[in-house]
């Protein structure tokens, strides 16, 4: 994060004032009690946030410096999730300047820079889960933990109706998490006996068009059912798009890099609208990531 427009007396009192680092084990806090791992926040939380029952948690800004007001700004929508309800989603990618979240041959290591890869953990570490699709899997072989930041690993969920990945991924063998392989109910035994049965989450009516792509809508609820109710989509573009276009996310985080990569592999990939006037224009935020840009996209009013 970089401080922006800052004002005389916040400059003065920068340093001085409490920053990213003494804010980050206060938003793992709210996690934790959001999820019935804590009684009660933290003491000193009181002291920097309060709740309002239609604003969310609103934070003391008084209290911080810039780069710490600026960070709850971007995760309040997470921090606000209440501890009931029906599964909410926030979406992540990110891309190049052209559009594209990766080469021609599947080079994405690294789009974006060291600060949009730290928020990316932030991310993981403040919902219940973490999801991906086979592709992402099967390419990038990802651990989906919170090695950058503190804070508890999310349960890993793999969305992988044809089994296309092999059980030696790292999400299925390295036990450093809970993983869950999502399979329609009928090939349900046989994932098991790939990956073992604790791993496999077999869905009726996931694959219920023939040849068609997975219908989202009858995962949220069995993950729900699982007490995963604030649901992290992290890739690849194809999976994130499926969510949006199925109006299965809420918010979407789409950091763009000062790069060129020309005929690369597409973002998203949503089904388009012959006029502009048609054309989504959701409600939208933006929060300077070192050289990158994020976007904070809105997508409830759509959904």
């Amino acid at each position: 994060m970089n401080a922006r427009n800052l004002r005389p007396s916040l400059m003065r009192t920068l340093s001085t004032l409490p920053g990213i680092d003494a804010l980050w084990p206060l938003c793992l806090d709210i996690v934790r009690h959001r999820r019935g791992l804590r009684p009660r926040p933290l003491p000193d939380a009181t002291r920097h946030f309060a709740w309002h029952p239609t604003r969310g948690f609103v934070l003391h800004e008084d209290a911080w410096d810039e780069e710490a007001i600026e960070l709850f700004a971007l995760l309040k929508p997470v921090l606000d999730r209440p501890p009931e309800g029906a599964a909410w989603v926030i979406g992540q990618l990110g891309q190049s300047l052209d559009g594209c979240i990766a080469t021609r041959g599947g080079d994405s290591n690294f789009v974006n820079g060291p600060e949009a890869l730290v928020h990316l953990h932030r991310l993981r570490a403040l919902c219940d889960a973490v999801i991906v699709g086979a592709g992402t899997a099967t390419i990038d072989n990802p651990q989906l933990t919170t090695r950058r930041v503190a804070g508890e690993h999310p349960v890993r969920v793999l969305i992988d109706p044809s089994l296309r990945v092999v059980p030696t991924l790292r999400a299925l063998s390295d036990r450093q998490a809970p993983t869950l392989l999502v399979c329609d109910a009928t090939r349900a035994a046989e994932a098991a006996q790939r990956v073992g049965a604790e791993q496999v989450l077999g869905l009726p009516g996931l694959m219920s068009n023939a040849g068609g792509p997975p219908n989202l809508r009858v995962l949220l609820p069995a993950l729900q059912q699982r007490g995963l109710r604030v649901l992290f989509v992290e890739g690849g573009g194809i999976t994130v798009s499926r969510f949006i276009a199925q109006g299965c996310m809420d918010r979407l985080h789409l950091s763009v890099a000062p790069v060129l990569i020309g005929s690369g592999r597409p973002g998203l990939a949503l089904p388009g609208s012959a006029a502009m006037r048609d054309c989504p224009r959701p409600p939208a935020r933006v929060f300077r990531m070192g050289a990158d840009v994020l976007w904070d996209l809105d997508l409830q009013p759509a959904r």
